[in-house]
């Protein structure tokens, strides 16, 4: 049960860390605009409930495929297709800008900096 917390305490901080990012932020907004899509579409396509075609969307994007709901239309299965491969690139993307920020927030706490933005490279100073 330790471990469980522990690994959401890290989450957390890992996407309190990324909300400072312009990439994580478009990332996220992306992956939810993609789940949107892919529950509006299949809500009317498939005549599935709202929650149906959610659980549908994630299950198909986190490449899991349970197999219990599947397209059942030729429109249903041709945007499935391109819903994956084109989903799966951002859910990537998405969970690597995570697992980075997880990575950043877990080595700051280690050397006892608080939590923030990456400051990124610092600019040289010229001598003049």
């Amino acid at each position: 049960m330790l471990s469980f917390l522990v690994v959401f305490r890290t989450l957390f901080r890992a996407l309190r860390r990324g909300w400072h990012d312009p990439q994580f932020r478009g990332l996220l907004y992306l992956t939810l605009s993609l789940l949107l899509i892919g529950m509006i579409f299949y809500h009317r396509v498939e005549d599935w409930t709202f929650f149906q075609a959610l659980y549908f969307s994630v299950v198909t994007l986190a490449t899991v495929g349970y197999g219990d709901f599947s397209p059942h239309t030729v429109a249903g299965r041709a945007f499935t297709i391109v819903y994956i491969l084109v989903g799966l690139g951002i859910l990537v993307g998405f969970a690597t800008q995570i697992a980075t920020h997880a990575a950043a927030a877990r080595a700051e706490a280690r050397s006892g900096r608080k939590p923030g933005p990456d400051p990124g490279p610092t600019a040289p100073t010229t001598a003049g």
